[in-house]
């Protein structure tokens, strides 16, 4: 009889749901395909924050700006030089994997409140910086279109079915390398930094390397999901990655469980459905501009509050530790 390794079911199971997300794509409409495009989008940059805070104990409020260089260089990786999409996306990862290096080499001593408090003036001050810039378009940032992309496959072929597809595909190969890369000796070396630095230090784990590799390793997943948001949306600009999108990222690895990667589809579904529920609540009760431009956030901070008092492991441990109390 021949044993399937761990790699090998996982591979297996990936393919699978690449499989069905295939089916998925020629059966729904496009309004359902692009709403998929974002919970793949969102599910990337939820895995990204896994790696870095669930795994390394690093936490980051400043997720937005990590996935705001990967959208830049995805627009002028595509609209001013010219490059397919796919290249600017993968530029995306590399270039956003390379800030991330530097940026841990530079925050690897800080830990806690320290480091959260320096991505998170990260953040705010991106977006001033990318104003200073003429090449990247200042306050009305960089618009374009993927739409000839998706020419090349028919008439038949919406550019809605590429958005998914090329989302789709992205999220699956990343979460699956991110999966492998965790089920190693990095991931037991990641998990011994986080719950003991001092402990892992003395065994031997270069402890300062490692934070700088999960820094650039995150790093590189986040701009790959800011790379497929610029598509998503034609163009990007400082407006399109506030403070508010770090927060509703952290929010959905929250709900997910920071521990696992096995729900980041769900918390992609989370944030793509809080808009909606706001709209669902906006047309039934009515109210202001004002209120209807805060009620998501409202919506995603009161999800957090939940998550962390309710279910602070995700909603599978909470699962398993009920089910184990029935057995018992």
């Amino acid at each position: 009889m021949i044993k399937t390794t761990p790699t090998k079911k996982r591979l297996l199971l990936f393919i699978f749901f690449g499989w069905i997300l295939l089916i998925l794509g020629d059966r729904v409409g496009d309004l359902e395909l692009y709403q998929g495009s974002f919970v793949a989008t969102y599910a990337l940059a939820i895995t990204s924050i896994i790696l870095l805070t669930g795994y390394s104990g690093q936490l980051s409020l400043g997720h937005s700006a990590l996935m705001a260089v990967g959208a830049y260089t995805g627009a002028l990786s595509i609209f001013n030089a010219g490059l397919h999409p796919v290249i600017g996306l993968i530029i995306s990862v590399f270039v956003a994997g390379i800030f991330g290096l530097i940026l841990g080499l530079v925050v690897a001593r800080l830990s806690g409140p320290y480091l959260a408090g320096t991505t998170l003036a990260l953040a705010i001050s991106l977006p001033t910086l990318a104003n200073q810039f003429p090449i990247l378009g200042g306050e009305e940032g960089i618009v374009f279109d993927v739409g000839v992309a998706s020419a090349r496959f028919g008439d038949e072929f919406s550019q809605y079915k590429w958005f998914f597809w090329i989302s789709a595909l992205a999220a699956l190969i990343m979460v699956w390398l991110v999966a492998n890369l965790l089920s190693v000796r990095y991931g037991r070396t990641f998990k011994a930094m986080r719950d003991n630095p001092v402990a892992a230090q003395l065994s031997g784990i270069n402890v300062g390397q490692l934070k700088v590799m999960a820094f650039a390793l995150s790093s590189g997943v986040a701009g790959l999901s800011g790379g497929l948001l610029v598509m998503l949306i034609s163009g990007v600009s400082p407006s399109a990655f506030p403070l508010s999108l770090s927060f509703a990222v952290l929010t959905g690895a929250v709900v997910t469980g920071l521990y696992n990667l096995k729900g980041v589809i769900l918390g992609g579904l989370v944030l793509v459905a809080i808009p909606e529920i706001a709209d669902s609540l906006v047309s039934r009760i009515g109210g202001s501009e004002g209120f209807t431009t805060t009620l998501p956030g409202f919506l995603v901070s009161a999800l957090l509050i939940l998550a962390v008092v309710f279910t602070p492991n995700g909603p599978g441990h909470l699962l398993k530790r009920h089910h184990h109390k029935k057995k018992v």
